[in-house]
């Protein structure tokens, strides 16, 4: 366990995002001049990975060309998987979404008696669109106490951005490995095949899966050159490769049109000497989040926090927004600092990866969420807004160091898994955080 730890701990990675990277873990696997010669060097083969169709605009075409021991091609027909451990949902039906539009709280998941690995401590909890339509969203949580073993998955589907928030995750890839800890997150885009192990025996967190096209950085506008997040700071794995052969079979799990289907192979999928593209798997520490925030009065909106975004066809309103509620001074003069009382045409769901959120006095805890729908009121809770409104000072005051939220939103409205509605986690008691609300009102000020 030590030489992995060490192997994980002291990965190196490349920086940047969207940039066009080149990696060889032997030197000469690249080829020059080319990307599909003949003959490559050490006798590999060429494959391309293409995240986007080939007539997409220069500037958002991504792919990459992989030059691996033995072609991904090479496995036995795929079959649909079914297993009672499998509770993700892929795609939205009468059967197993319903529509509702109440406040809904959920606390955290807990470990599973039983052995489950990644792949199989999928919990789906809301989402819109479809993946046959490549439009849309889902929103998962993951609860895993196994590491996958001798087995791979790919999401034909859409892309993953996985938000840890208990035990870090040892991550093998095509591309080479990533150590991603509680605090940073990590995306694992549209075919890529991945394996993740637990060195700390379990781990809990939340994914967000996007079907139309990949994620990217917000325009910064009017905030300038600089700001949120850091282009520099997103890191992407270098070239490793196993050479790797499995008598008893390599399982391929493939995620396509919301089912999950398995394939047999005789060697790991992870056998990529060399590769060159702009399109890989990378990671970001949001604790390096550069928050923009409200100087003199008034709150700012929660877009001035996005971290990623999948825009939508119409100007300024995304798909989906990755947003982060980092550590952060607050202020503003004569101004109610926390969350303001909100009604809203996109639809929030929220996480919590430590310390207590500004807006909730209690209830909602790490490793729980909140989904806040389409024109649904939220706000702060009750006695949050009593003890803000009974303070008797405004002195500068940095929101808890330990602190750590973050919010999916997005334009189209979810519909809720059923078993997300009907689990013994959600918080049937939400609406009360509100009821004790006292009128104020007075004729004379």
């Amino acid at each position: 366990m030590e030489k992995r730890e060490c192997e994980f701990e002291n990965l190196e990675y490349q920086r940047g995002f969207g940039n066009h990277f080149r990696s060889e873990a032997l030197q000469g696997a690249l080829p020059n001049g080319q990307n599909s010669p003949l003959h490559c060097p050490y006798g590999l083969y060429a494959e391309q990975l293409s995240g986007t169709a080939f007539t997409t605009p220069r500037k958002q075409n991504f792919r990459s060309w992989l030059y691996r021991i033995k072609p991904s091609v090479g496995h036995e027909p795929f079959q649909l998987y079914s297993s009672p451990s499998l509770n993700f949902a892929g795609v939205i039906d009468k059967d197993r979404f319903l529509t509702t539009p109440t406040q809904l709280r959920w606390k955290p998941l807990e470990c599973p008696e039983h052995p489950r690995d990644f792949v199989h401590g999928l919990f789906t909890v809301c989402g819109a669109g479809s993946p046959f339509l490549r439009h849309g969203y889902m929103i998962h949580i993951y609860v895993a106490n196994k590491s996958m073993e001798d087995c791979a998955l790919a999401n034909a589907d859409g892309d993953f951005l996985i938000v840890p928030q208990q035990g870090r995750l040892w991550i093998k890839t095509e591309f080479g490995k990533l150590q991603v800890c509680p605090g940073e997150i990590v995306v694992l885009q549209l075919g890529m095949r991945f394996a993740i192990e637990l060195p700390d025996a379990t781990s809990r967190g939340y994914i967000l899966e996007v079907f139309s096209g990949h994620f990217q950085l917000p325009d910064l506008g009017l905030i300038g050159a600089n700001g949120l997040a850091e282009v520099g700071e997103f890191e992407t794995p270098v070239a490793w490769f196993e050479n790797k052969h499995c008598e008893a079979g390599f399982t391929i799990f493939h995620k396509f049109g919301g089912q999950m289907f398995s394939a047999k192979q005789e060697h790991s999928p992870f056998n990529v000497v060399a590769w060159h593209g702009n399109y890989a798997p990378y990671k970001y520490d949001l604790r390096k989040f550069c928050p923009v925030n409200t100087v003199l009065f008034d709150h700012a909106d929660p877009s001035i926090n996005t971290v990623l975004t999948v825009p939508s066809e119409k100007p300024g309103m995304a798909v989906v927004d990755f947003v982060v509620f980092p550590p952060r001074w607050s202020v503003a003069e004569h101004t109610f600092r926390p969350p303001y009382f909100h009604r809203n045409c996109m639809s929030e769901f929220m996480g919590l990866i430590s310390g207590s959120y500004e807006a909730k006095a209690g209830g909602f805890l790490p490793g729980g969420a909140s989904l806040h729908c389409c024109m649904t009121p939220h706000g702060v809770d009750a006695t949050t807004y009593e003890s803000t409104i009974s303070a008797t000072s405004q002195e500068p005051v940095k929101v808890s160091t330990n602190a750590l939220a973050f919010m999916f939103e997005s334009s189209l409205t979810p519909q809720v898994a059923i078993s997300a509605y009907n689990s013994q986690q959600r918080d049937a008691e939400y609406h009360q955080c509100w009821s004790g609300l006292n009128s104020h009102f007075a004729l004379e000020s």
